[in-house]
């Protein structure tokens, strides 16, 4: 896929698990005080992209990511843990 492609694909605002498939208020939370580097599945509409990524939280089921578009803007989501992986070798 283009650059092109990934950077209009990415205007729109990523997927997000909902606060029921989160379970906050039942798993534990951990946040961590320096990001950490990994690849991610995300979704935009129905368009899945694997990007470069933060890992900032994370609870047994879900982690909490974030990263930079082409423009500069700063994306955040909630993705299930197995969209993650600390194996930077391949990304869309």
């Amino acid at each position: 896929m283009s650059e092109q492609v990934v950077e209009t694909i990415m205007q729109g605002e990523p997927f997000t698990l909902t606060d029921d498939e989160l379970e906050l208020d039942k798993l534990p939370l951990t946040r961590t005080p320096v990001a950490v580097q990994a690849v991610a599945w995300v979704r935009y509409g129905g368009v899945p992209l694997r990007l470069p990524v933060e890992v900032v939280a994370w609870t047994e089921r879900a982690v909490a990511i974030r990263w930079k578009t082409a423009t500069g803007s700063v994306h955040k989501a909630w993705v299930w843990a197995s969209a993650v992986s600390t194996d930077r070798a391949q990304t869309t």
